[in-house]
């Protein structure tokens, strides 16, 4: 029994581990595409047909794996923090692509 415990930590500890880990890219991934779009508000030329399309997809794909992210019991206070305010990033980040002049 003591065994089946042991095991059960561990296995919660890694995907807790895990967990981190992919948060920690979808916010990189979303610190990038803010910087992308922030640049491109700047240069209006640089919002192409491809690249919005390219721009919309990954937004779309960043928004769709934090809306459908199932934190976990174990995750801290601050875990819960942090998923709250990517999505508020991504939104804003969202309003601000729509914001850009299109050609």
């Amino acid at each position: 029994m003591a065994l089946v415990k042991e095991d059960s930590n561990i296995i919660n500890k890694e995907m807790l581990e895990a967990w981190k880990i992919y948060i920690d890219s979808l916010e990189k991934s979303l610190k990038s595409l803010e910087k992308d779009v922030g640049e491109a508000a700047c240069v209006t030329s640089t919002c192409t047909g491809e690249w919005c399309a390219a721009v919309e997809h990954v937004t779309d794909e960043i928004s769709n794996a934090l809306y459908s992210i199932s934190e976990p019991s174990l995750a801290s206070e601050e875990d819960h923090r942090k998923i709250k305010e990517l999505k508020h990033r991504v939104r804003n980040l969202y309003a601000k692509y729509k914001s850009i002049p299109k050609p």
